[in-house]
Protein backbone atom coordinates (compact mmCIF):
# COMPACT_ATOMS: atom_id res chain seq x y z
CA UNK A 1 0.00 0.00 0.00
CA UNK A 2 1.34 3.45 -1.08
CA UNK A 3 1.66 6.02 1.07
CA UNK A 4 -0.42 8.80 0.67
CA UNK A 5 0.85 12.58 0.91
CA UNK A 6 0.19 13.85 4.15
CA UNK A 7 -1.68 17.61 2.91
CA UNK A 8 -2.27 18.13 -0.45
CA UNK A 9 -2.51 21.50 -1.95
CA UNK A 10 -6.08 21.75 -2.19
CA UNK A 11 -6.82 20.34 1.53
CA UNK A 12 -4.15 22.66 2.48
CA UNK A 13 -5.70 25.79 0.96
CA UNK A 14 -9.16 25.26 2.07
CA UNK A 15 -7.66 24.73 5.78
CA UNK A 16 -5.73 27.85 5.83
CA UNK A 17 -9.26 29.66 4.21
CA UNK A 18 -11.09 28.34 7.31
CA UNK A 19 -8.15 29.57 9.57
CA UNK A 20 -8.53 32.80 8.31
CA UNK A 21 -12.14 33.07 8.07
CA UNK A 22 -12.54 31.52 11.49
CA UNK A 23 -10.19 34.31 13.11
CA UNK A 24 -12.08 37.54 10.76
CA UNK A 25 -15.35 35.84 11.93
CA UNK A 26 -14.27 36.10 15.27
CA UNK A 27 -13.49 39.16 15.18
CA UNK A 28 -15.95 40.89 13.70
CA UNK A 29 -18.26 38.68 15.92
CA UNK A 30 -16.61 40.12 19.33
CA UNK A 31 -16.57 43.68 17.60
CA UNK A 32 -20.51 43.92 17.00
CA UNK A 33 -21.51 42.00 20.33
CA UNK A 34 -19.05 44.79 22.00
CA UNK A 35 -20.38 47.67 19.83
CA UNK A 36 -23.73 46.49 20.79
CA UNK A 37 -23.18 46.78 24.74
CA UNK A 38 -21.24 49.88 24.28
CA UNK A 39 -24.45 51.62 22.07
CA UNK A 40 -26.69 50.16 24.96
CA UNK A 41 -24.99 50.86 28.13
CA UNK A 42 -22.53 54.10 27.47
CA UNK A 43 -24.86 56.66 26.00
CA UNK A 44 -25.60 59.29 29.02
CA UNK A 45 -23.05 58.35 30.92
CA UNK A 46 -19.88 59.63 32.35
CA UNK A 47 -16.51 58.08 31.37
CA UNK A 48 -16.18 54.55 33.07
CA UNK A 49 -13.06 54.16 34.29
CA UNK A 50 -11.42 50.51 34.74
CA UNK A 51 -8.46 49.01 35.91
CA UNK A 52 -7.69 52.23 38.12
CA UNK A 53 -7.89 53.75 34.66
CA UNK A 54 -5.50 52.24 32.62
CA UNK A 55 -8.90 51.60 30.32
CA UNK A 56 -11.73 53.93 29.76
CA UNK A 57 -14.93 53.61 27.88
CA UNK A 58 -15.99 56.29 26.36
CA UNK A 59 -19.11 55.88 23.86
CA UNK A 60 -17.89 57.96 20.36
CA UNK A 61 -19.85 57.99 17.15
CA UNK A 62 -16.60 58.39 14.19
CA UNK A 63 -17.56 59.43 11.07
CA UNK A 64 -14.03 59.54 9.59
CA UNK A 65 -10.98 57.31 9.28
CA UNK A 66 -8.40 56.50 12.22
CA UNK A 67 -7.77 58.72 14.70
CA UNK A 68 -11.50 60.91 13.22
CA UNK A 69 -9.26 62.10 10.35
CA UNK A 70 -11.27 62.55 7.06
CA UNK A 71 -14.82 63.02 8.20
CA UNK A 72 -16.38 64.54 4.97
CA UNK A 73 -14.30 61.61 3.69
CA UNK A 74 -16.89 58.48 4.73
CA UNK A 75 -18.21 57.16 1.67
CA UNK A 76 -14.32 57.09 0.07
CA UNK A 77 -12.83 55.05 3.65
CA UNK A 78 -16.00 52.74 3.16
CA UNK A 79 -15.18 51.62 -0.60
CA UNK A 80 -11.39 51.51 0.56
CA UNK A 81 -12.60 49.15 3.25
CA UNK A 82 -14.74 47.20 0.65
CA UNK A 83 -11.22 46.99 -1.41
CA UNK A 84 -9.16 45.57 1.39
CA UNK A 85 -11.30 42.78 2.22
CA UNK A 86 -11.70 41.94 -1.38
CA UNK A 87 -8.05 42.13 -1.48
CA UNK A 88 -7.43 39.98 1.37
CA UNK A 89 -9.36 37.97 0.61
CA UNK A 90 -7.73 37.16 -2.94
CA UNK A 91 -4.53 36.76 -0.99
CA UNK A 92 -5.77 33.83 0.78
CA UNK A 93 -5.23 31.78 -2.21
CA UNK A 94 -1.20 32.14 -1.94
CA UNK A 95 -1.53 31.97 1.63
CA UNK A 96 0.88 28.87 3.33
CA UNK A 97 2.19 30.29 6.66
CA UNK A 98 -0.10 30.36 9.93
CA UNK A 99 1.41 33.46 10.60
CA UNK A 100 0.12 35.65 7.70
CA UNK A 101 -3.10 33.83 8.09
CA UNK A 102 -3.98 34.72 11.01
CA UNK A 103 -2.26 38.82 10.26
CA UNK A 104 -4.60 38.68 6.96
CA UNK A 105 -7.94 37.00 9.35
CA UNK A 106 -7.37 39.85 12.13
CA UNK A 107 -7.37 42.25 9.01
CA UNK A 108 -9.91 41.25 7.12
CA UNK A 109 -12.12 40.83 10.67
CA UNK A 110 -11.14 44.68 11.76
CA UNK A 111 -11.77 45.67 8.56
CA UNK A 112 -15.77 44.07 8.08
CA UNK A 113 -16.53 45.42 11.39
CA UNK A 114 -15.93 49.16 10.68
CA UNK A 115 -17.36 48.27 7.10
CA UNK A 116 -20.42 47.30 8.73
CA UNK A 117 -20.54 50.40 10.91
CA UNK A 118 -20.28 52.39 7.67
CA UNK A 119 -22.86 50.49 5.75
CA UNK A 120 -25.58 49.78 8.53
CA UNK A 121 -25.45 52.33 10.86
CA UNK A 122 -26.97 56.46 10.89
CA UNK A 123 -26.84 58.02 8.37
CA UNK A 124 -26.97 55.89 5.94
CA UNK A 125 -25.18 53.22 3.32
CA UNK A 126 -21.71 54.35 2.86
CA UNK A 127 -21.70 57.71 5.44
CA UNK A 128 -22.03 55.54 8.82
CA UNK A 129 -19.95 56.40 11.74
CA UNK A 130 -18.24 53.63 13.24
CA UNK A 131 -19.06 52.93 16.95
CA UNK A 132 -15.72 53.59 19.12
CA UNK A 133 -15.58 53.12 22.98
CA UNK A 134 -12.05 51.97 24.18
CA UNK A 135 -9.36 54.56 25.47
CA UNK A 136 -6.25 54.27 26.68
CA UNK A 137 -4.36 56.55 29.48
CA UNK A 138 -2.08 59.04 27.16
CA UNK A 139 -3.72 58.09 23.97
CA UNK A 140 -6.44 60.55 22.63
CA UNK A 141 -7.72 58.73 20.03
CA UNK A 142 -10.61 56.13 21.35
CA UNK A 143 -11.07 52.85 19.70
CA UNK A 144 -13.31 49.41 19.34
CA UNK A 145 -12.49 45.80 18.57
CA UNK A 146 -12.15 45.83 15.34
CA UNK A 147 -9.45 48.88 15.45
CA UNK A 148 -7.93 46.67 17.58
CA UNK A 149 -7.23 43.64 15.45
CA UNK A 150 -6.23 45.86 12.49
CA UNK A 151 -3.61 47.18 15.11
CA UNK A 152 -2.18 43.72 16.04
CA UNK A 153 -2.18 42.48 12.36
CA UNK A 154 -0.08 45.54 11.63
CA UNK A 155 2.12 44.52 14.21
CA UNK A 156 1.66 40.71 13.42
CA UNK A 157 2.98 41.30 9.57
CA UNK A 158 5.49 43.97 10.57
CA UNK A 159 7.33 41.34 12.13
CA UNK A 160 7.20 38.44 9.73
CA UNK A 161 8.47 41.07 7.41
CA UNK A 162 11.01 41.86 8.96
CA UNK A 163 11.69 38.38 9.83
CA UNK A 164 11.57 37.54 5.98
CA UNK A 165 8.92 35.19 6.22
CA UNK A 166 6.51 35.36 3.41
CA UNK A 167 2.92 35.00 2.46
CA UNK A 168 3.71 31.63 0.92
CA UNK A 169 5.50 30.29 3.92
CA UNK A 170 8.91 30.40 2.60
CA UNK A 171 11.52 32.18 4.67
CA UNK A 172 14.84 33.52 4.25
CA UNK A 173 16.13 30.33 6.03
CA UNK A 174 14.36 28.13 5.10
CA UNK A 175 15.13 29.06 1.28
CA UNK A 176 18.99 28.50 2.34
CA UNK A 177 18.31 25.06 3.99
CA UNK A 178 16.34 24.32 0.69
CA UNK A 179 19.11 25.79 -1.71
CA UNK A 180 21.61 23.43 0.10
CA UNK A 181 19.67 20.19 0.13
CA UNK A 182 19.21 20.98 -3.40
CA UNK A 183 23.23 21.17 -4.25
CA UNK A 184 23.73 18.02 -2.26
CA UNK A 185 21.21 15.89 -4.02
CA UNK A 186 23.12 17.45 -7.29
CA UNK A 187 26.29 16.66 -6.33
CA UNK A 188 27.62 13.38 -8.19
Amino acid sequence: MAAQPRSEPGHRRARTLAVMLGVAATVVTADAVSKALALRDLPGRPPVRLLDGLLTLRLTLNPGAAFGVGTSYTAIIALIACGVVVYVIRMAARLRSLSWTIGLGLVLGGAAGNLGDRLFRAPGPLRGSVVDWLNLPHFPWTFNLADTAITCAAVLIGVLALCGVRIDGASPAGAAREARRERVTETP
